[in-house]
């Protein structure tokens, strides 16, 4: 019987090692990459037009920075100036109608308020972009917390 049991061990692992690899029906597809090969660069897409419609759009989680409703190509956004607080400094938000900047940028890491906007926030690009109508390049199936509690309390009041 060990011999038998052997023989068929051999033969499964001669049968395995000289088994070729099998190709895939479907061309390889990555969400990013499209179709192009590992070994080449792919073609970027197309960039989407920023909105310059200065409607402010919804926030899709708790704490996102808000993103830019109008174009900002040209501004000067740089260690000598920042053309955003043109419009957006507390001082002259209400002639210019802009929404002021939050208190927390004029608060450093030691959380005392200055004067004036603390210098880790200062290069506003860093966290706010423009809107733009862009189609996502992966899917999302993000949920915010407030959705979660919302579909589990009425499981929660059955029991």
């Amino acid at each position: 019987m060990r011999n038998w049991t052997a023989l068929v061990i051999a033969s499964l692992v001669a049968l395995a090692a000289g088994a070729q690899p099998t190709v895939p029906d479907k061309a390889f597809h990555d969400p990013l990459r499209g179709t192009t090969p590992l070994n080449e660069e792919p073609r970027p897409p197309l960039m989407s037009p920023t909105e310059n419609s200065d409607v402010i759009r919804g926030r899709a989680y708790a704490q996102q920075p808000p993103t830019i409703p109008h174009k900002i190509d040209g501004y000067q956004l740089d260690r000598n100036a920042n053309k955003c607080m043109e419009c957006h400094a507390g001082s002259r938000a209400a002639q210019s109608g802009a929404v002021p900047v939050g208190i927390s940028h004029y608060t450093n890491r030691a959380g005392e308020t200055l004067g004036h906007l603390a210098p880790r926030r200062y290069f506003c690009t860093q966290c706010h972009v423009p809107q733009a109508d862009a189609k996502p390049l992966v899917a999302n199936t993000f949920t915010g917390i407030e959705d979660i509690r919302t579909q589990a309390a009425p499981q929660a009041r059955k029991k």
